[in-house]
């Protein structure tokens, strides 16, 4: 399962006065997607914190295509990017109802021992997920 995608509604609390999706949300949508991509895999964040594992995201990117609205329902695609020695990279899309491409993104994020800050290879019952993409 190299991509994701699950749908969100805009809420109102996400929009500006103008009724379009605040900038910051993104960032949320990105993560609710990156979460349930790993959730998919049988990787569970919660599970990983448990057992001293985090992953902070060091890298966001984003570019805007289109706005999108109060109410809008959302197809928030997650595509794993790659796997290195202690990162892992996302790509992601955000369309509306119409299939129009609104927003696109990019993160990386790295594995980090919860005990030190520091950077760690990412746990066996990780890789071998991601073995197979």
């Amino acid at each position: 399962m190299k991509e994701y995608q699950f749908q969100v509604r805009v809420r109102y609390a996400e929009t500006d006065q103008m009724g379009v999706v605040y900038h910051g949300n993104y960032a949320q949508y990105f993560e609710m997607g990156r979460v349930e991509w790993l959730r998919n895999l049988g990787v569970s964040y919660k599970w990983m914190e448990e057992n001293g594992v985090m992953l902070p995201v060091v890298s966001l990117q984003m570019n805007y295509k289109k706005p999108a609205r109060y109410d809008d329902l959302l197809t928030v695609k997650t595509i794993f990017k790659s796997q290195t020695s202690v990162k892992i990279e996302f790509d992601y899309e955000i369309y509306n109802e119409k299939e129009e491409l609104l927003t696109t993104g990019s993160s990386v994020l790295v594995f980090v021992d919860m005990k030190s800050g520091r950077p760690i290879v990412p746990p066996t019952y990780v890789t071998e997920k991601l073995i197979n993409l």
